[in-house]
This record gives structure tokens, C-alpha cells and sequence, in this order.
């Protein structure tokens, strides 16, 4: 246990860095929180931009091994986050297509950090990806980390997962209350790895609007969220602390076998 301060105050709690900001666009409010949960390495990976003309949020979960997972998603993140002055002009005109391209310089990127290192032909990584300027909400995803939507009375939209269990319940095999203890729920249909074809969905959506809720987060978060909590987040009353708490009732309910838990959540004010 330790004290985390925030830009908020000081709070009590098991591995989590806790912080927010503030800016003009809107404005927004952004808390996010990140645990290594039962594991020996934490292989998730975020990054996030926020000034007067956009905000970027983006969570990655590593996959392949302690070393390569780890590497795979913060060498992505760090190349999604360096190439953004390069890329965030071109949103305002064609945001489908550049954002498309803006991942995949950054998979590009990836593999030039990796060098010659042979860990990188097992190393992926999953993807979520929040771009938010005053005309538009864009999102990319590879895999199962999500970004929801939501306003006080419900999830507005979530991205669908790249996994075999996502398939099942587009065809009513299956439950979304089901999907997060299903033993294949980590069974994938797409990531993001070097030597791959690069395969992010990027989707457009209309612009946000003033008491709307943004979470964007890796599998380990939002297996372990009960229905009631993502209302719960959606609150105008909801706030870091809260986060915080979720995240670590998460970490628990999982009793010994949580996995990395990371999460990025965002109001429009």
C-alpha cells in the first residue's frame, strides 16, 4: 500500500498511479490508472495527448512473453505518441484514412526499436485508440482492449473485439455478461505484430458531446466490471477516486489471477 498524489489529493492504494488534467478545448477531465494485478511484469502500455485542439488516449496490451509483450506495446505507444505532429493536421480532412496510416508508421516504428532483436517475431501487441477533436470522435482497435462511450443513462457504444468470443455473441451464441470469465475469452482473431499485416478498424463517429464519458482500457479492466460500475463511471459525481476503486475491485475479483489492469477514462465538461 502507498499514497498516490494526484492533482487531486492524496489517496491510499495498491499499485496505481493516479492523475488528471484539464484543458480548453472542451474542457475535459482525464484520470487513469494502471495495476501489474497478479502478474510479474506489467505488459500494458498507455499514452495520451491532451492540448486546445485534440485529445489522443491510447492503451496497449502486450502479448508473447514477460520481455517481448512489455517491449511490444510500449514501443508502439511510444511511437504513436512521437508521430503525432506529423499525422494530427491531416485528421481534420480525411481522419479514416490517417489515422489508418498514423498506426501503421508507428507499427513501422516499432520495428525499427525492436532492431535486431529476435524476440520481436513473438512480441504483439492489442490496441485502443481515443482521437477527439471539436468535430469528430475517432477510434482504432486491434484485438480486446476497448474504447467505450457512454452517457449517464448507458453505454452509448464499445468498440467489438478482434477474439472468437466476440464472434459468438454477434451470432447469439453467447452473452456479454459471459464473455469475461469464458475460458477462450484471450483467444484473438487480430493483433498488431511487426512481421504482420497490419490490421487496426479505424471507425469514425460523431462529435462529443458535454457530459459524455470516454474509457478507453486493456482486457484486464473490463473483464472484471460489473454493469452497475460502468453507469457508476458515467456519473456526473464520478471522478479518479472511483476509478481507482473499480480498478481495484477488479484486481481482487479475480482472486490471485488478475491480469495486467489498465485504464484510461475521460468527461466532457
Amino acid at each position: 500500500m502507498g499514497n498516490i498524489l494526484s492533482d487531486y489529493g492524496y489517496f491510499t492504494a495498491d499499485y496505481y498511479a493516479i492523475s488528471a488534467h484539464y484543458f480548453s478545448l472542451m474542457p475535459v477531465q482525464f484520470y487513469q490508472v494502471t495495476s501489474v494485478g497478479n502478474r510479474a511484469v506489467n505488459q500494458d502500455s498507455m499514452v495520451r495527448i491532451i492540448n486546445d485542439k485534440y485529445v489522443l488516449c491510447a492503451v496497449a496490451d502486450g502479448l508473447g512473453g514477460h520481455r517481448g509483450g512489455e517491449q511490444a506495446s510500449r514501443y508502439f505507444c511510444q511511437s504513436l505518441l512521437a508521430l503525432a505532429p506529423h499525422y494530427h493536421q491531416s485528421m481534420q480532412y480525411a481522419p479514416q484514412a490517417t489515422l489508418t496510416a498514423w498506426v501503421g508508421q508507428a507499427v513501422d516504428d516499432m520495428y525499427r526499436l525492436f532492431a535486431d532483436d529476435r524476440v520481436a517475431r513473438a512480441a504483439y501487441t492489442t490496441c485502443a485508440i481515443l482521437y477527439i477533436d471539436e468535430q469528430r470522435v475517432v477510434t482504432a482497435h486491434c484485438g480486446d482492449s476497448r474504447v467505450y462511450r457512454l452517457n449517464a443513462d448507458k453505454i452509448l457504444w464499445r468498440t467489438q473485439d478482434h477474439s472468437i468470443l466476440q464472434k459468438k455473441i454477434n451470432r447469439g451464441e453467447m452473452t456479454e455478461q459471459e464473455m469475461g470469465a469464458h475460458p477462450d475469452q484471450n483467444q484473438l482473431t487480430r493483433s498488431i505484430n511487426v512481421l504482420k499485416e497490419k490490421s487496426v478498424e479505424v471507425i469514425t463517429y460523431p462529435a462529443a458531446q458535454k457530459g459524455e464519458t470516454f474509457v478507453v482500457c486493456s482486457d484486464g479492466f473490463w473483464v472484471g466490471v460489473k454493469a452497475y460500475e460502468w453507469l457508476e463511471l458515467a456519473q456526473p459525481e464520478s471522478n479518479g477516486r472511483l476509478l481507482a476503486a473499480i480498478a481495484e475491485k477488479v484486481v481482487l475479483r479475480a482472486e490471485g489471477k488478475s491480469d495486467n489492469v489498465s485504464v484510461q477514462w475521460l468527461r466532457c465538461l
